[in-house]
């Protein structure tokens, strides 16, 4: 776990903000106080003496520069990937797939994105990785399908997802998506290189029924066009422009 030790308003501000942003785990105490047992990775100020401390042997350390707080937090990210162990990446697929990043037993990152960014944060995630592993949820077989036809410079597993959706209670909703990915990334899947999906006259309609609601003009794509986003040779939103220029 990441924990943010400092005085410093402007270093805490930035550092927790980016730490949110990433949806990792982290804790906040003041400098002086007991760190947590979970604590791996320290983030101060670049004043502070935290390396005085008697303990401080214990912990990797970062002073982060109140200027780039997300150079720290990468600095803390890589640490945690180095001490945790393997990084498993899991997507829970969907047209706004949910994505975990463990090192080892420990969440280090989540996110919640748009399916045309999902492949490019993964790929990013896992860049500086030793031997990474990417496991995909098998649900949602369209958005599955062109997440793994994207990452072919790695190792893919498909899941079988049943299941790994969690009961969410009040105050928790939209958080199904990444907890989902979590659970996926600690299944192990089948290694997969490309998933070939025909698409159903069903999901077709649905491709066309978002078409429709997204078009500013309310205007549906035609089954060419869809069949085309249905294989990721083209986004939504290009498809609309292009039945919109013909």
């Amino acid at each position: 776990m990441i924990v943010v030790a400092t005085e410093d308003f402007e270093v805490y501000h930035g550092v927790v903000n980016e730490l949110r942003d990433r949806g990792v785990q982290f804790t906040t105490v003041e400098p002086d106080d007991e760190l947590p047992d979970a604590a791996g990775v320290v983030i101060t100020g670049p004043d502070e003496a935290f390396a005085e401390r008697e303990d401080a042997a214990a912990f990797d350390t970062v002073a982060a520069d109140p200027a780039n707080p997300r150079q720290a937090v990468e600095a803390a990210m890589a640490l945690l990937r180095e001490e945790g162990g393997r990084i498993v990446v899991g997507v829970d697929p969907g047209t706004k797939p949910g994505v975990a990043v463990l090192a080892g037993e420990m969440v280090i990152g989540a996110f919640h994105v748009p399916l045309e960014d999902a492949p490019e944060v993964v790929r990013r995630e896992v860049a500086d990785a030793e031997n990474p592993v990417v496991r995909v949820g098998d649900g949602a077989r369209l958005e599955s399908a062109r997440i793994v036809d994207a990452l072919d410079d790695v190792r893919v597993e498909l899941v079988d997802e049943t299941g790994t959706t969690p009961y969410l209670g009040t105050g928790a909703r939209g958080m199904g998506d990444v907890l989902a990915a979590v659970n996926i990334a600690r299944l192990e899947g089948e290694v997969i290189e490309r998933r070939e999906i025909e698409p159903t006259d069903g999901e077709l309609q649905v491709i066309k029924n978002r078409s429709r609601e997204r078009s500013s003009e309310n205007r549906t794509i035609d089954e060419e066009l869809a069949r085309r986003v249905a294989t990721g040779d083209l986004t939504l939103d290009e498809a609309i422009e292009e039945h919109g220029d013909r």
